[in-house]
């Protein structure tokens, strides 16, 4: 005769494993969208030098020297370009009263909550800031096969590029896939030994050339995607509403219903759009 087994649920839930949101080393929030879902910035020109006209005389009164010993005059064109918030995204699901009673108090509102944010949430808007940043890059270089015998000249060409473009130093991130990470590894240019507490747990694994290395699941990043070298002025990563609520005992449901909304997009500004430097993988 069969014997039935006794079936014994543990009080725990196998939970996915998730990364943590990196984009704080890499972007900024300057800008305020309270109070409007769009905003403009302006974009100043400047004007070249001139040699000064230094003992100079004209007799004609409509010549440049004339009018000012300085040069020519001209206005200052005073451009503008928008950031309007086009991420607006929700969800709702249902924590029934006898489910959270049957499941050994497992399915639980504010847990289920905070799993939604850490699995769906999070990555899907790094993933869409890390899209942005590739798109609008101001320097992609030629797709090439990365490993640990050229990181190092590739890194260094990424440099020599921001620096002519006049980026500051400080407060450059390099931000690499996994796949690259492993490349690191194998040079011996790469070093995690001055990489303190805190900025370990912000996700810094190494420092180049005074940058911290940054390492982002592949998931979350564009195809093909092999290192980005970005200072975080160039790019404004906005949450404008981030709104998440448990609602218990409504009409609609015996439980709890729980709902969330994020507004949420990413701007990489016209005039700092050079301090972004990708460097894509070749296609296998």
């Amino acid at each position: 005769m069969s014997i039935e087994l006794v079936k014994k649920y543990a009080p725990h839930v196998d939970e996915l494993f998730k990364a943590e949101s990196k984009l704080s080393l890499i972007t900024n929030t300057d800008y305020d969208w309270t109070g409007a879902h769009a905003i403009k910035v302006y974009k100043i020109s400047t004007v070249a030098l001139n040699d000064y006209a230094r003992n100079v005389y004209s007799e004609d009164p409509e010549s440049p020297e004339a009018i000012s010993r300085y040069g020519q005059l001209y206005d200052l064109s005073a451009t503008t370009e928008e950031m309007l918030l086009k991420n607006d995204k929700s969800f709702i699901f249902n924590v029934d009263k006898l489910d959270t009673d049957e499941t050994a108090g497992q399915l639980q509102a504010a847990s289920a909550l905070a799993r939604e944010v850490r699995e769906v949430v999070i990555p899907t808007v790094d993933t869409y800031c890390y899209a942005a940043m590739v798109t609008n890059a101001g320097t992609t270089a030629t797709a090439a096969a990365i490993d640990d015998s050229n990181i190092y000249d590739l890194i260094l060409d990424g440099t020599e590029v921001l620096d002519d473009n006049e980026v500051p130093e400080t407060n450059r991130v390099i931000v690499v896939s996994p796949g690259v990470y492993k490349s690191l590894k194998g040079s011996t240019v790469f070093d995690h030994s001055d990489v303190g507490a805190e900025a370990r747990r912000l996700g810094v694994v190494g420092m180049i050339d005074g940058m911290p290395v940054v390492r982002v699941p592949s998931a979350r990043l564009p195809q093909n995607f092999g290192f980005m070298i970005c200072h975080p002025s160039a790019t404004v990563a906005p949450v404008k509403l981030e709104d998440y609520g448990t609602h218990p005992d409504t009409v609609l449901s015996s439980g709890t219903i729980v709902t969330g909304r994020i507004c949420y997009d990413a701007f990489v500004l016209d005039n700092k759009a050079k301090g972004i430097y990708y460097q894509p993988l070749t296609s296998e």
